[in-house]
Protein backbone atom coordinates (compact mmCIF):
# COMPACT_ATOMS: atom_id res chain seq x y z
CA UNK A 1 0.00 0.00 0.00
CA UNK A 2 1.36 3.52 -0.81
CA UNK A 3 2.56 5.52 2.18
CA UNK A 4 0.23 8.07 3.74
CA UNK A 5 2.34 10.94 2.38
CA UNK A 6 2.12 9.51 -1.16
CA UNK A 7 -1.66 9.21 -0.87
CA UNK A 8 -1.82 12.72 0.57
CA UNK A 9 0.12 14.25 -2.32
CA UNK A 10 -2.14 12.51 -4.83
CA UNK A 11 -5.22 13.81 -3.00
CA UNK A 12 -3.88 17.36 -2.96
CA UNK A 13 -3.05 17.12 -6.66
CA UNK A 14 -6.66 16.11 -7.29
CA UNK A 15 -7.90 19.04 -5.24
CA UNK A 16 -5.84 21.33 -7.42
CA UNK A 17 -7.71 20.00 -10.47
CA UNK A 18 -10.96 21.28 -9.02
CA UNK A 19 -12.29 18.20 -7.25
CA UNK A 20 -13.06 20.22 -4.11
CA UNK A 21 -14.15 23.80 -3.65
CA UNK A 22 -11.80 25.95 -1.59
CA UNK A 23 -14.64 28.24 -0.54
CA UNK A 24 -14.29 27.15 3.07
CA UNK A 25 -11.62 26.93 5.70
CA UNK A 26 -9.94 23.76 6.90
CA UNK A 27 -11.10 21.33 9.56
CA UNK A 28 -8.48 19.26 11.38
CA UNK A 29 -9.28 16.67 14.05
CA UNK A 30 -7.19 14.99 16.73
CA UNK A 31 -8.48 11.55 17.67
CA UNK A 32 -6.92 8.61 19.44
CA UNK A 33 -6.98 6.09 22.17
CA UNK A 34 -7.29 7.23 25.78
CA UNK A 35 -4.04 8.42 27.29
CA UNK A 36 -2.49 9.22 23.90
CA UNK A 37 -1.93 12.89 24.75
CA UNK A 38 -4.56 14.51 22.55
CA UNK A 39 -4.92 17.47 24.91
CA UNK A 40 -1.19 18.17 24.88
CA UNK A 41 -0.95 17.89 21.09
CA UNK A 42 -4.01 20.09 20.72
CA UNK A 43 -2.29 22.87 22.66
CA UNK A 44 0.98 22.49 20.75
CA UNK A 45 -0.78 22.70 17.38
CA UNK A 46 -2.85 25.69 18.44
CA UNK A 47 0.27 27.53 19.66
CA UNK A 48 2.15 26.84 16.42
CA UNK A 49 -0.73 27.83 14.16
CA UNK A 50 -1.27 31.09 16.02
CA UNK A 51 2.44 31.80 15.93
CA UNK A 52 2.11 31.59 12.13
CA UNK A 53 -0.76 34.10 12.41
CA UNK A 54 -3.36 31.61 11.21
CA UNK A 55 -6.97 32.37 12.09
CA UNK A 56 -7.85 29.41 14.30
CA UNK A 57 -10.98 28.39 16.19
CA UNK A 58 -11.12 25.39 18.51
CA UNK A 59 -13.56 23.05 20.18
CA UNK A 60 -13.24 19.96 22.34
CA UNK A 61 -15.79 17.17 22.42
CA UNK A 62 -17.74 16.18 24.38
CA UNK A 63 -18.80 19.66 25.46
CA UNK A 64 -18.85 18.75 29.14
CA UNK A 65 -20.93 20.99 31.35
CA UNK A 66 -23.40 21.92 28.60
CA UNK A 67 -26.95 20.67 28.04
CA UNK A 68 -25.96 18.91 24.82
CA UNK A 69 -23.46 16.70 26.69
CA UNK A 70 -25.87 15.72 29.47
CA UNK A 71 -26.59 12.19 28.23
CA UNK A 72 -22.89 11.61 27.58
CA UNK A 73 -22.01 12.50 31.16
CA UNK A 74 -24.68 10.17 32.49
CA UNK A 75 -23.48 7.38 30.21
CA UNK A 76 -19.81 7.77 31.17
CA UNK A 77 -20.75 7.86 34.85
CA UNK A 78 -22.45 4.46 34.46
CA UNK A 79 -26.07 5.54 34.86
CA UNK A 80 -27.15 3.32 31.95
CA UNK A 81 -24.83 0.44 32.86
CA UNK A 82 -21.44 0.03 34.51
CA UNK A 83 -20.07 -1.85 31.48
CA UNK A 84 -19.73 0.08 28.18
CA UNK A 85 -21.37 -2.82 26.34
CA UNK A 86 -24.54 -2.36 28.40
CA UNK A 87 -25.42 0.43 25.96
CA UNK A 88 -25.78 -0.30 22.25
CA UNK A 89 -23.14 1.41 20.09
CA UNK A 90 -25.98 2.92 18.06
CA UNK A 91 -27.66 4.39 21.14
CA UNK A 92 -24.43 5.68 22.68
CA UNK A 93 -23.40 7.20 19.34
CA UNK A 94 -26.57 9.28 19.29
CA UNK A 95 -25.60 10.86 22.63
CA UNK A 96 -22.35 12.11 21.11
CA UNK A 97 -23.80 12.94 17.68
CA UNK A 98 -26.36 15.34 19.15
CA UNK A 99 -23.62 17.09 21.11
CA UNK A 100 -21.77 17.69 17.84
CA UNK A 101 -25.01 18.81 16.15
CA UNK A 102 -25.24 21.48 18.85
CA UNK A 103 -21.87 22.85 17.69
CA UNK A 104 -22.32 22.31 13.94
CA UNK A 105 -23.67 25.77 13.13
CA UNK A 106 -20.72 27.40 14.88
CA UNK A 107 -18.25 25.18 13.01
CA UNK A 108 -19.89 25.87 9.64
CA UNK A 109 -19.73 29.61 10.32
CA UNK A 110 -16.01 29.43 11.07
CA UNK A 111 -15.38 27.41 7.91
CA UNK A 112 -17.40 29.89 5.83
CA UNK A 113 -15.10 32.59 7.22
CA UNK A 114 -12.22 30.44 5.88
CA UNK A 115 -10.71 29.88 9.28
CA UNK A 116 -8.81 26.82 10.46
CA UNK A 117 -10.94 24.79 12.86
CA UNK A 118 -9.06 22.49 15.22
CA UNK A 119 -11.09 19.87 17.10
CA UNK A 120 -10.15 17.61 20.00
CA UNK A 121 -12.24 14.49 19.23
CA UNK A 122 -15.08 14.41 16.73
CA UNK A 123 -17.22 11.93 14.76
CA UNK A 124 -14.55 9.23 14.67
CA UNK A 125 -14.57 8.97 18.45
CA UNK A 126 -17.78 7.03 17.88
CA UNK A 127 -16.09 4.96 15.18
CA UNK A 128 -13.36 4.04 17.66
CA UNK A 129 -15.09 3.62 20.99
CA UNK A 130 -18.51 2.49 19.83
CA UNK A 131 -17.26 0.64 16.77
CA UNK A 132 -14.95 -1.32 19.07
CA UNK A 133 -18.02 -2.86 20.69
CA UNK A 134 -18.75 -4.64 17.38
CA UNK A 135 -16.35 -7.50 16.71
CA UNK A 136 -17.88 -8.67 13.43
CA UNK A 137 -16.15 -6.49 10.80
CA UNK A 138 -19.06 -6.61 8.35
CA UNK A 139 -21.42 -5.41 11.07
CA UNK A 140 -18.91 -2.77 12.16
CA UNK A 141 -18.74 -1.45 8.61
CA UNK A 142 -22.54 -1.27 8.52
CA UNK A 143 -22.39 0.68 11.77
CA UNK A 144 -19.81 3.05 10.30
CA UNK A 145 -21.98 3.70 7.24
CA UNK A 146 -24.92 4.47 9.55
CA UNK A 147 -22.74 6.72 11.72
CA UNK A 148 -21.38 8.79 8.84
CA UNK A 149 -24.81 9.10 7.22
CA UNK A 150 -26.37 10.18 10.53
CA UNK A 151 -23.75 12.79 11.38
CA UNK A 152 -22.56 14.13 8.03
CA UNK A 153 -25.80 13.93 6.06
CA UNK A 154 -28.79 13.92 8.42
CA UNK A 155 -27.36 16.17 11.16
CA UNK A 156 -25.19 18.15 8.75
CA UNK A 157 -22.02 18.02 10.83
CA UNK A 158 -19.10 19.31 8.68
CA UNK A 159 -16.68 16.67 7.42
CA UNK A 160 -12.99 17.05 8.33
CA UNK A 161 -10.14 17.54 5.88
CA UNK A 162 -8.01 15.04 7.80
CA UNK A 163 -8.27 13.10 11.06
CA UNK A 164 -5.10 12.39 13.02
CA UNK A 165 -5.34 9.22 15.12
CA UNK A 166 -2.80 9.22 17.95
CA UNK A 167 -1.94 5.60 18.66
CA UNK A 168 -0.77 4.44 22.07
CA UNK A 169 -1.25 0.76 23.05
CA UNK A 170 -4.22 0.44 25.38
CA UNK A 171 -2.21 -0.95 28.31
CA UNK A 172 0.13 2.05 28.23
CA UNK A 173 -2.72 4.47 27.66
CA UNK A 174 -4.65 3.28 30.68
CA UNK A 175 -1.59 3.82 32.89
CA UNK A 176 -1.27 7.37 31.55
CA UNK A 177 -4.97 8.05 32.19
CA UNK A 178 -4.39 7.04 35.82
CA UNK A 179 -2.08 10.05 36.15
CA UNK A 180 -4.90 12.49 35.34
CA UNK A 181 -6.47 14.59 38.06
CA UNK A 182 -10.14 14.46 39.08
CA UNK A 183 -12.60 15.58 36.42
CA UNK A 184 -15.77 17.51 37.11
CA UNK A 185 -18.10 15.47 34.90
CA UNK A 186 -17.15 12.32 36.88
CA UNK A 187 -18.03 13.79 40.23
CA UNK A 188 -14.45 13.63 41.51
CA UNK A 189 -13.45 10.27 39.97
CA UNK A 190 -10.46 9.89 37.63
CA UNK A 191 -11.77 7.17 35.26
CA UNK A 192 -15.02 7.00 33.29
CA UNK A 193 -16.52 3.64 32.30
CA UNK A 194 -14.48 3.58 29.08
CA UNK A 195 -11.15 4.35 30.74
CA UNK A 196 -11.70 1.93 33.61
CA UNK A 197 -12.29 -1.03 31.26
CA UNK A 198 -9.02 -2.26 29.71
CA UNK A 199 -10.84 -4.57 27.30
CA UNK A 200 -12.91 -1.67 26.03
CA UNK A 201 -9.73 0.34 25.49
CA UNK A 202 -8.12 -2.54 23.58
CA UNK A 203 -11.23 -2.92 21.41
CA UNK A 204 -11.30 0.84 20.74
CA UNK A 205 -7.60 0.80 19.85
CA UNK A 206 -8.14 -1.94 17.27
CA UNK A 207 -11.24 -0.21 15.92
CA UNK A 208 -9.32 3.04 15.37
CA UNK A 209 -6.56 1.18 13.52
CA UNK A 210 -9.12 -0.72 11.45
CA UNK A 211 -10.81 2.59 10.63
CA UNK A 212 -7.55 4.05 9.31
CA UNK A 213 -6.94 0.97 7.16
CA UNK A 214 -10.51 1.06 5.83
CA UNK A 215 -10.52 4.79 5.00
CA UNK A 216 -6.82 5.61 4.50
CA UNK A 217 -7.42 8.86 2.58
CA UNK A 218 -9.26 10.42 5.53
CA UNK A 219 -7.09 9.27 8.44
CA UNK A 220 -3.44 9.51 9.42
CA UNK A 221 -2.19 7.28 12.24
CA UNK A 222 0.48 8.91 14.40
CA UNK A 223 2.51 6.28 16.24
CA UNK A 224 3.30 7.68 19.68
CA UNK A 225 5.30 4.68 20.90
CA UNK A 226 8.45 3.37 19.21
CA UNK A 227 10.45 0.36 20.42
CA UNK A 228 8.30 0.25 23.54
CA UNK A 229 9.13 3.86 24.42
CA UNK A 230 6.62 6.69 24.56
CA UNK A 231 7.82 9.53 22.37
CA UNK A 232 8.11 13.02 23.79
CA UNK A 233 5.28 15.50 23.10
CA UNK A 234 7.66 17.45 20.83
CA UNK A 235 8.45 14.36 18.74
CA UNK A 236 4.77 13.48 18.36
CA UNK A 237 3.96 17.08 17.44
CA UNK A 238 6.53 17.07 14.63
CA UNK A 239 4.99 13.89 13.19
CA UNK A 240 1.61 15.62 13.06
CA UNK A 241 3.03 18.87 11.70
CA UNK A 242 4.77 17.21 8.74
CA UNK A 243 1.34 16.16 7.45
CA UNK A 244 -0.73 19.17 8.51
CA UNK A 245 1.77 21.55 6.91
CA UNK A 246 1.01 20.05 3.48
CA UNK A 247 -2.63 21.09 3.83
CA UNK A 248 -1.62 24.61 4.90
CA UNK A 249 0.71 24.94 1.91
CA UNK A 250 -1.99 23.83 -0.51
CA UNK A 251 -4.46 26.32 0.98
CA UNK A 252 -1.93 29.15 0.68
CA UNK A 253 -1.23 28.32 -2.99
CA UNK A 254 -4.95 28.04 -3.71
CA UNK A 255 -5.71 31.44 -2.20
CA UNK A 256 -2.84 33.09 -4.05
CA UNK A 257 -4.00 31.72 -7.39
CA UNK A 258 -7.63 32.60 -6.69
CA UNK A 259 -6.61 36.21 -6.09
CA UNK A 260 -4.17 36.51 -8.97
CA UNK A 261 -4.78 33.95 -11.66
CA UNK A 262 -8.13 32.27 -11.14
CA UNK A 263 -8.34 28.51 -10.40
CA UNK A 264 -5.07 26.67 -9.82
CA UNK A 265 -4.27 24.43 -12.79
Amino acid sequence: MPSFMTRLQKSLDNLGKGEKSMERGQLFVLEGTDGSGKGTQFKLLLTRLRRLRCLVETLSFPQYGTKSAGLIEEYLNGKYGADPTDVSPYVASLFYALDRFDAATKIRTWLTERKIVLLDRYVDSNAGHQGGKIQDLAKRKNFLHWLYRTEYHILGVPKPDIVFILHVPASIGQRLVAQKSERGYLGGATHDIHEADLQHLKDAEQSYLWLARTYPKDHCVIECVEDGRLLSPAQIHEKIWVVLEQYLRYEAISRFNARNHGPWR
